[in-house]
């Protein structure tokens, strides 16, 4: 660097200054949040006591788009259960489709129908809960951020597909074929 742009001390002190009291006057308004309650979504201020303190306990986590565990952040306590590995199956015949991942929580009200539908699927399979350290921490390599969330892929392990309903799951993966 040449001696013509280098800052002074005093400079380096008065940009930061000027920065500081930018950000005092910084105005702006309240953000109005929407969220997921009974089946449809409502704005959280107008929500009653009960379902305001069950908003205030949901896990929110944040993915920079970078695939590593590193980059997820959990703002509320983990469980310390496990992903669980179930066995082997014979493959199915569903085009390049060998094995999946499910993403569920226990607390999830639509996952349910997804495990059900999913439960007899003879593919290869891993059952993730993002409510533990590790189930999270994948959700964040695939860039999942809801639960039920199911995850296909080809015998190389690439992603071929993605389904977060049974509606989704039977345009991907129709149960007369697979089950």
């Amino acid at each position: 660097m040449s001696a013509t742009n280098k800052r002074t001390l005093e400079q380096v002190e008065a940009e930061i200054a000027q920065t500081r009291e930018a950000l005092a006057n910084a105005k702006g308004r309240d953000t109005e949040v929407y969220a997921r309650i009974v089946g449809y979504y409502r704005s959280v201020r107008n929500w009653n006591k009960g379902k305001r303190d069950e908003y205030d306990q949901r896990k929110q986590f944040i993915y920079n788009g970078e695939n590593t565990s590193a980059n997820v952040v959990v703002d509320a306590p983990l469980y310390q259960s496990e992903p669980v590995q179930v066995e082997e199956r014979p493959a199915c015949n569903c085009g390049n489709i060998a094995s999946f991942e499910i993403f569920t929580r226990k607390t999830c009200p639509n996952c349910p129908p997804v495990k059900d539908y999913m439960a007899n699927v003879a593919l290869n399979r891993v059952d993730i809960d993002v409510d533990t350290e590790e189930g999270i921490a994948r959700a964040g390599e695939l860039g999942v951020f809801a639960a039920p969330t199911v995850v296909f892929f080809d015998a190389e392990g690439n992603e071929v597909a993605r389904a977060h309903s049974v509606a989704e799951l039977a345009e991907i993966l129709p149960a007369s074929v697979c089950a």
